[in-house]
């Protein structure tokens, strides 16, 4: 008898949210499941731990196949726990994290909850997927993000033992109609970066806080190669992302400044 891939799932939406709820059922489709997402949202938590708090584990669901837990911690967390723990010694095939509430394109992919659990899951050497729909309301339409998705996973474990490691994709997939999708771009991530607005306002004791909102500056909204301009032209959006942030580029112009 064949032996079932293992995939681990996680999130930053929580374990509660409905492209969690997703991405379990197409997770099933591939092999056995152990999923492990935070007890609360935790969007924007990039690669961040929790070093100063106990952390508590959970059993949301057992059945067959499929094992669910709910955890205190950070997407980060969620996998260090499941592979330092939970899955102690055993084979894991695939990594998957979302279905993300939201767009993770651009430098968003810097403050991720659901790329820094993705890209966490690649330093055990699995292929790891962090999938996200450009769509942040809470009953958001999945199809188009599960039917690619579905693809793009299929490809990933087809050509697994042939791709290097670490291996981690950003995958976005555009709001709009499945029909209406034209298809999937490998892509770079577009260059640009948030720009924050910070409302005061003040409350009932007339202490002041602060309420956050922003727009995000596209620096190059002509290029067509990039996943901003695959997203907004309807395509999901591919890009292979690493953890190497050395700027290349500037070792040389430093060496006759940093002596």
């Amino acid at each position: 008898m064949e032996k079932r891939r293992l995939i681990f799932v996680t999130n930053d939406d929580g374990y509660l949210s409905k492209g969690f709820r997703h991405i379990v059922e197409l997770a099933r489709e591939f092999g056995d499941v152990i999923a492990i997402a935070p007890e609360r949202v935790q969007s924007g938590m990039s690669q961040a731990i929790t070093i100063n708090s106990p952390l508590f584990l959970r059993t949301v669901e057992e059945s067959e196949g499929v094992q669910i837990y709910a955890f205190s911690g950070t997407p980060v967390d969620c996998a260090k726990v499941a592979f330092d723990h939970v899955l102690m010694g055993r084979k894991v095939d695939l990594v998957l994290s979302g279905i993300n509430h939201g767009s993770n394109a651009a430098i968003n992919v810097m403050y991720s909850g659901t790329m820094g659990a993705a890209i966490e899951g690649s330093f055990y050497g699995v292929p790891s997927i962090g999938l996200s729909l450009d769509d942040h309301d809470a009953d958001a339409d999945f199809e188009g993000a599960v039917k690619y998705g579905r693809e793009i996973i299929a490809s990933v474990l087809e050509a697994a033992d042939r791709l290097p490691r670490p291996l981690c994709l950003n995958v976005n997939v555009p709001r709009c109609g499945v029909e209406e999708i034209k298809g999937v771009r490998l892509c770079r991530q577009t260059r640009g970066f948030w720009r924050e607005e910070f409302y005061e306002r003040r409350d009932p004791q007339n202490r002041k806080y602060f309420w956050l909102t922003g727009a995000f500056q596209n620096a190059e909204p002509e290029a067509t190669d990039s996943d901003e301009w695959a997203l907004a032209n309807r395509y999901v959006a591919v890009v292979p992302v690493q953890t190497d942030m050395t700027d290349y580029r500037q070792l040389s112009n430093l060496e006759g400044v940093i002596k």
